[in-house]
C-alpha cells in the first residue's frame, strides 16, 4: 500500500515519498507534506539550476541558494529560473 500525503505544492492528496529525502527537520517536513511527484519535479529543477548556474555543491553559498529555491518551489512561491527559461507546456 502506497503512503499518501496532502501535498502542499499541488494542494491534494498524492503518493508520498518512501523516506525523508534529507536529514533533519527539513527532510522530515518534506516527507510529511510533499508528494513524490512534487519532489521529482524539484529534483529536475534543481539539476537545471546546478547546470545552468554552474553551481558547485562544495560551495556552502550554492547549497544555501538551492535550499532557499527548494523551499520557494515547494511552497508555490516565485523561484529562480535561468535566463531565457520557458516552462514546458502541459
Amino acid at each position: 500500500m502506497t503512503r499518501t500525503v496532502f501535498c502542499k505544492k499541488f494542494q491534494k492528496t498524492l503518493p508520498g515519498l518512501a523516506l525523508p529525502p534529507l536529514p533533519g527537520v527539513l527532510g522530515q517536513t518534506i516527507y510529511e507534506s510533499i508528494s513524490a511527484e512534487a519532489w521529482h519535479q524539484w529534483q529536475e529543477n534543481q539539476t537545471m539550476l546546478i547546470n545552468e548556474y554552474r553551481l558547485s555543491l562544495m560551495d556552502s553559498k550554492a547549497r544555501e541558494f538551492l535550499t532557499t529555491e527548494m523551499q520557494r518551489f515547494l511552497d508555490n512561491e516565485e523561484y529562480a529560473k535561468p535566463a531565457g527559461y520557458v516552462a514546458p507546456s502541459s
